[in-house]
């Protein structure tokens, strides 16, 4: 596990962006699919870029997994993680948290079962309708949502290093922003045709 923990170091991440993984001194390009039987470069697809959101997706899963274990944290893995960070600062119920982080209703329920099992939340009946739960975080999910967002403060420096950085992270969040919207609304329409 130490090694893990040392190859997700945010030093050994800033070496691979720039060297792109390699012992070489080479810039980092992203791999862009090829055509196999010309072998030339093609025009990106959404589905191209849907299948690298699901690769950088698990690989952000292990560097929230590599976390924990740094902080000794090994009753809740990274989707419990996220759920905390999700929640934040806030008090809200079941439902606005599946809006904010768009989970599946019976894995939400338990991933917050997994949290108030370690202690990480509070689950408070709601005062006007008591078969309702208001969800927040204790002081030990606090402290581990500060945790998280300390090491995730150190890996974004390792990565932005200035001003286009911070412009390419923004165009790419709003990118797939409209792609989420795009894709929600597509499905919605495809739905009510059936």
């Amino acid at each position: 596990m130490k090694e893990e923990i040392v190859l997700n170091s945010p030093e050994v991440l800033k070496d691979n962006l720039r060297t792109g993984g390699k012992d070489q001194e080479a810039q980092y390009e992203p791999e862009y699919p090829e055509d196999t039987e010309f072998g030339d470069v093609r025009q990106i697809t959404y589905f191209e870029l849907a299948r690298l959101m699901e690769r950088a997706s698990r690989r952000f899963s292990g560097l929230v997994r590599s976390e924990l274990t740094k902080l000794r944290v090994d009753d809740i893995g990274p989707a419990q993680a996220m759920v905390l960070l999700a929640i934040g600062d806030s008090e809200l119920s079941v439902a606005e948290l599946l809006d904010r982080g768009h989970y599946v209703g019976s894995n939400v329920s338990y991933y917050l079962k997994q949290l108030a099992d370690g202690d990480y939340i509070d689950r408070v009946a709601s005062q006007r309708d008591k078969r309702s739960a208001r969800i927040k975080l204790t002081e030990k999910g606090r402290q581990l949502r500060a945790n998280l967002r300390d090491a995730a403060m150190i890996y974004e420096r390792a990565i932005n290093r200035g001003d286009q950085d911070q412009r390419m992270l923004e165009t790419a969040f709003q990118t797939l922003h409209q792609l989420e919207l795009a894709w929600g609304s597509a499905s919605i329409r495809h739905l009510s045709r059936d």
